[in-house]
C-alpha cells in the first residue's frame, strides 16, 4: 500500500509582475515520510517551487494542500539553503537554537532539543564553536540541525550541498540519509547532481520548460539503506540514465 499523501501540489502556477509566468500547472504528492528531489536546468524556477510550499510565496493560481488545509502550512517545516546562513556572533548552539528562541520555548527544553541535535548530526564538542573556526561541512551540519531542531514534518533543501567538494558532499548526502531514517519527516530537495537525487531519493522530479512544468517523475527502486559503493551498481546506472536523459530532452527543446 503506498503511504498517504503527505503534501499535494494541484494545478500551481506563479507569475512574477504582470507577464513573468515561471511555474505552469504544478500537480504532484509528497508521500508521507518520503524523500522526493527536484531536478532540472538552471533558472527553470526550482527555488521558486521551494518558496511556494514553505509559504513564502502565494501561488498565482492552483492550490498546496498540507494535512486537508488549502494555500496553509503544515504544522512546522525546516528549511535549508545553499548558503549555512549561519550567524556569525552566535556559536553553533546559538545558531541552531535560534527557531527555539523565536517559539519562546523554555530554555531548560530548547538545551535538551539542541544538544540532542548537535549530536545528531554529529557535531557534540563543537557547541560553543563560532560559525567561522568551522569548515564548510560542518556549517551545513550546524544549518541542517538549526533546520531540524524544532522537529518539522516537512524538510525543504534548496542545493543544502551545492557550495561543498565533492567528497564531503557524498559523506554530507549519507548523514541526511542517516538523519531521514531517525527522524519522521517528508523530504523535499532540490539538486543539479543527478547521482545525488538518484542516491538519496524515491523519486526524482524532473522540472523544465518556459514556464516550466513538470515533464517527468522517474520511481527510484533502488534498495534501502542507500550506499554511496551502489553508484557502480547497473541498477543505478539505470535510473541515473532516465534522469539525465529526461534532462536533456527538456535542454533539446523535444518537450
Amino acid at each position: 500500500m503506498n503511504p498517504s499523501p503527505f503534501l499535494t501540489v494541484h494545478n500551481v502556477s506563479h507569475v512574477f509582475g504582470a507577464k513573468q509566468k515561471v511555474l505552469a500547472n504544478l500537480s504532484f504528492a509528497l508521500p508521507a515520510g518520503g524523500f522526493v528531489a527536484l531536478v532540472g536546468p538552471s533558472g527553470v524556477g526550482k527555488s521558486t517551487l521551494v518558496r511556494l510550499l514553505a509559504g513564502l510565496l502565494r501561488p498565482s493560481s492552483g492550490k498546496i494542500q498540507y494535512a486537508n488545509q488549502l494555500n496553509g502550512q503544515p504544522t512546522s517545516i525546516g528549511l535549508m539553503f545553499q548558503k549555512d546562513n549561519l550567524m556569525p556572533w552566535r556559536t553553533a548552539y546559538e545558531n541552531v537554537r535560534l527557531p527555539l528562541e523565536i517559539k519562546g520555548v523554555p530554555l531548560a527544553e530548547s538545551d535538551t532539543a539542541v544538544r540532542e541535535m548537535l549530536d545528531l548530526v554529529g557535531l557534540t564538542g563543537y557547541e560553543r564553536s563560532y560559525p567561522a573556526h568551522l569548515s564548510g561541512g560542518m556549517a551545513q551540519r550546524v544549518a541542517l540541525a538549526r533546520a531540524l531542531v524544532h522537529r518539522p514534518s516537512l524538510l525543504l533543501l534548496d542545493e543544502p550541498f551545492g557550495s561543498l567538494d565533492a567528497l564531503t558532499r557524498e559523506r554530507m548526502g549519507q548523514e541526511l540519509l542517516r538523519i531521514w531514517a531517525t527522524l519522521p519527516v517528508t523530504v523535499f530537495m532540490v539538486t543539479h547532481s543527478i547521482p545525488e537525487a538518484v542516491l538519496l531519493a524515491d523519486e526524482v522530479v524532473v522540472m523544465g520548460g518556459q514556464p516550466a512544468t513538470i515533464t517527468e517523475r522517474i520511481q527510484i527502486a533502488l534498495p534501502r539503506p542507500r550506499t554511496i559503493e551502489m553508484q557502480g551498481s547497473k541498477q543505478f546506472q539505470r535510473c541515473s540514465g532516465a534522469v539525465r536523459q529526461a534532462i536533456e530532452k527538456i535542454q533539446n527543446g523535444e518537450l
